[in-house]
């Protein structure tokens, strides 16, 4: 009897927890396209957030990698607030740099995503990259 309870209570626990990691939607961020603006690269990245909660703050530890795969840059990028049930565009210029250069983007890590550390460390999961950028790839 004891057993029985045993695996009608894991089978149970099994059961729940999909439901408990679906009712979390994931947020999508698109590398969506690189524009020259003279000797800097326009970025422009969507991000869509399905979710019933906005997520602030946003904040992106990215690595741009040269065509040859080396590191070319780092840097913080706040892209929040993301508000509930909303897609938006982020755009931002990196000086000095020609968009021809970019080989890959890499989310390194997640700065800050929502009020507390608990939403940080559960926020890189979370993410979907996707690149709409033909020989860039966005990866995490």
């Amino acid at each position: 009897m004891r057993r029985l309870l045993s695996v009608l209570g894991l089978a149970a626990f099994c059961a729940a927890t999909p439901a408990i990691a679906q009712e979390t939607p994931r947020i999508s961020i698109e590398l969506n396209r690189l524009e020259a603006q003279g000797n800097n690269c326009r970025v422009w990245m969507l991000l869509r957030n399905p979710g019933q909660e906005a997520v602030d703050p946003l904040r992106l530890d990215l690595l741009m990698f040269g065509k040859d795969g080396v590191i070319a840059r780092r840097l913080a990028l706040d892209v929040g607030p993301v508000p509930e049930q909303k897609t938006l565009a982020r755009i931002f210029d990196l000086a000095g740099q020609s968009c021809d250069s970019i080989g890959s983007v890499l989310l390194n890590d997640v700065l800050a995503c929502g009020p507390t550390a608990e939403t940080r460390a559960a926020c890189l999961p979370r993410l979907a990259l996707a690149s709409r950028v033909s020989g860039v790839s966005f990866d995490k």
